[in-house]
Parts: C-alpha cells; sequence; structure tokens
C-alpha cells in the first residue's frame, strides 16, 4: 500500500486527488496539507511514502514547495516527494529538483499519467513530464545559456523591481556578489542591461 499525503492550497484540488486515488487499491490517502508547513509536519507524523506537493501557496505563506520540499528530504527518513504544479519555469523546476523532489509534474497531466508517476516516486524512481525532462535536457544540451540557481534568485529579484542593495539584503550576500552575479548573468544571456536580462530570460522560459 502506497501511503500518499496531498499537499495544495485548494481544497477543490485536494478533494480531486483524493477522489483519484482512492480509486487505486493500491494507494491510501492519510492526510492533506494546506500550507508548506502542515506539509512538513504531516510527513513526518503519517511516514508517507509521497508526499504529492504544489508549489505555491499563495501570498499568505512566505514558504513554498520547494521549501516544504528540503525540509521534508531532510528528515531522518524522508518520504519521496512529487511535485504537481502550474508551473514550468526554468527557475521552479530546478528549485524543485535541487531541493530533493523526485518528480516535476503539470496539473494538467492525464489522470493515469499521474497515478504511475506517484508509484514510480515511491518506488524510489524519477518521474517527471515529458514537457520536463525535454527542458531539462535542452539545459544539459545548451549549458552556455543555462544560469545558477542563485543566479535565477538574483535575477527573479531583478525582474520583482529590486536594487542591488535590496537583492544583496534579500540573499544575504554583498553588493558586489549580485553585482557579479549580474555580470554573469548578463554575459550568459548576451545582454548588457538588467532589463534585457529579465526580458530574455523570460523569452526562454527561465523567469515566470
Amino acid at each position: 500500500m502506497i501511503r500518499l499525503v496531498i499537499a495544495d492550497d485548494h481544497p477543490i484540488v485536494r478533494a480531486g486527488l483524493i477522489a483519484l486515488f482512492s480509486t487505486e487499491e493500491d494507494f491510501e490517502v492519510v492526510a492533506e496539507a494546506g500550507t508548506p508547513d502542515d506539509a512538513v509536519a504531516l510527513a513526518q507524523r503519517e511516514n508517507p511514502d509521497v508526499v504529492l506537493m504544489d508549489l505555491q501557496f499563495g501570498a499568505a505563506h512566505a514558504a513554498t514547495g520547494v521549501d516544504a520540499t528540503r525540509r521534508i528530504r531532510s528528515l531522518d527518513a524522508p518520504p519521496y516527494v512529487l511535485v504537481l504544479t502550474n508551473y514550468d519555469s526554468d527557475a521552479d523546476i530546478l528549485g524543485a529538483v535541487e531541493a530533493g523532489a523526485s518528480g516535476y509534474l503539470l496539473k494538467d497531466a492525464p489522470p493515469h499519467e499521474l497515478v504511475a508517476a506517484v508509484r514510480a516516486a515511491a518506488g524510489g524512481e524519477s518521474a517527471l513530464a515529458p514537457v520536463i525532462a525535454s527542458r531539462l535536457l535542452g539545459r544539459l544540451r545548451a549549458p552556455q545559456v543555462s544560469l545558477s540557481s542563485r543566479e535565477i534568485q538574483v535575477l527573479e529579484l531583478v525582474a520583482a523591481g529590486r536594487s542591488n542593495v535590496d537583492v544583496a539584503g534579500e540573499l544575504f550576500v554583498s553588493e558586489t556578489t549580485v553585482k557579479s552575479h549580474l555580470a554573469h548573468i548578463f554575459s550568459k544571456l548576451n545582454v548588457n542591461s538588467r532589463t534585457a536580462a529579465v526580458s530574455a530570460a523570460r523569452r526562454q522560459g527561465i523567469l515566470r
């Protein structure tokens, strides 16, 4: 029996997923979480095999699904985490994979694909939606336009209108370090301004 925790801030989404897995004889939904903190707590308490994790939990929650995934995967006997989300930007995908997610699916995936992905995750296998696998493969084939997770963080803050000083404060680094990251970003994207970098990153799917 595959024990499953469902973490999503939308009750209707959780209800739909519970209904889906209740039709499968080898699944048991042991708990549902509406916040990242609840997901971590339930992962500790319920000893699930897999946590099905959304990425965004609304503006009221500073923590994200990536934060929760990282905390869950650092537990002594961690369950596997499978991300199920609407977002497919490089920043989201890389953040989830680097946090330890076993798989990444989009919410428009067919039900049978989702069920198969959870079974794969429970068995210790990776489960990536085809579009996600293609995106990651593309990054490997074109490393010259791949930004590191830290560079993506810097660019996300720049896109949100933060100054270099603000970025440095939020990431707990020096302003010189931020300028160095921006120089590398400009070089990789072949641009010469913050605005052009954000625009190029959005065109290439690096940023949402």
